[in-house]
């Protein structure tokens, strides 16, 4: 058995974990071989759609769960040896509220505190320290049936860091939230995370959120981690600039593929839906070759964009298929 690594908050080494697959079918794959890293201090990104294997990641890493294989350690501390002493260590916040809606903010908080031994009068102390760091304040003495849910969620996260955890784990943490109050939850975890001087392992399916708050991501997909690093150097690792296309409902798009092949300058090419996307060392100069290249075979085009490569783009390279395109998979396989 590996020793754990005394460098990293969190290490997971070749976790698999498997379920049933329903009558007649074999057994599902949540989790292939799963190994990342998490120094002390850092916010790690675990990115990837829905159906991935994130939040089976967390379940296990937290203790909620044991893996079929593999092993794992969390603040230096066996993860299966010693799960007791991990759970001392961790702080959970789950995809779904964990507050009582009939009691108020502050009595969350301190029921959580004392839950985890906290003395009464210490848990009133950190609870008022958290209301006030979360911008809860004025609604710490309501039920938090009235809370909205930006609020609510902030809620969640106080109560997973009441006992001053060293490593906090947060599963989808602004899913369901308007714009608004995911950009507010953003500026408390960046926040948050300075002040409390803990490692956060965050699991998200926006790509925005990995590149805003994330130093350092593992990309999963399919139960796999296809690649890490910082968004900055997963972005430019690609190089060049990304060239989208999308064509005209009444454009042909065989016709354009054979077109725009003629174009030495723009490689990589993919469709997605009726958008082709292609790679350029200069966007500014394959674009308009691409667009002449449409002109000269009478194609009609609906829009044409050069962009700086994005977390998509580093998505597509190492899966083969976009973002959005395994999302909406993975919804149409949840709903099957």
């Amino acid at each position: 058995m590996a020793r754990p690594s005394e460098s990293l908050a969190i290490e997971a080494r070749e976790l698999v974990k498997t379920y049933p697959g329903g009558r007649g079918k074999p057994r599902i794959r949540a989790l292939d071989g799963v190994s990342f890293g998490v120094e002390t201090g850092t916010i790690f990104g675990l990115l990837g759609p829905n159906g991935a294997g994130k939040s089976t990641s967390v379940r296990i890493l937290s203790t909620l769960s044991r893996p079929d294989s593999g092993g794992a350690s969390i603040a230096g501390v066996d993860l299966l040896t010693h799960p007791d002493r991990v759970r001392k260590t961790i702080g959970f916040v789950a995809q779904k509220a964990v507050t009582d809606p009939m009691d108020t903010g502050r009595e969350n908080l301190i029921l959580a505190g004392q839950l985890q031994g906290m003395p009464r009068r210490s848990a009133r102390a950190r609870a008022a320290e958290l209301l006030d760091r979360f911008s809860l304040t004025d609604s710490g003495d309501r039920l938090v049936k009235a809370y909205s849910g930006g609020m609510a969620r902030k809620l969640d996260v106080a109560i997973g860091l009441m006992h001053r955890p060293q490593v906090l784990f947060l599963d989808e943490p602004t899913t369901g939230l308007d714009p608004e109050a995911r950009a507010e939850m953003w500026a408390e975890l960046e926040s948050m995370a300075t002040a409390e001087q803990m490692t956060v392992l965050l699991t998200t399916h926006y790509l925005d959120e990995a590149d805003r708050l994330a130093s350092q991501l593992a990309i999963v997909d399919h139960g796999r981690v296809v690649v890490t690093g910082s968004p900055d150097e997963l972005k430019n690792g690609l190089r060049g600039d990304a060239v989208f296309v999308e064509l005209a409902p009444e454009t042909d798009l065989d016709s354009a593929l054979r077109a725009i092949s003629r174009v030495r300058a723009l490689g990589d090419v993919i469709v997605d839906g009726r958008v082709l996307r292609g790679r350029a060392a200069v966007g500014a100069t394959a674009l308009p070759q691409v667009l002449g290249a449409l002109d000269d075979d009478r194609l009609l085009v609906a829009s044409a964009t050069v962009a700086r490569p994005s977390l998509d783009d580093v998505y597509l390279k190492y899966t083969g298929h976009t973002f959005v395109s395994s999302t909406s998979a993975a919804t149409k396989e949840n709903a099957a």
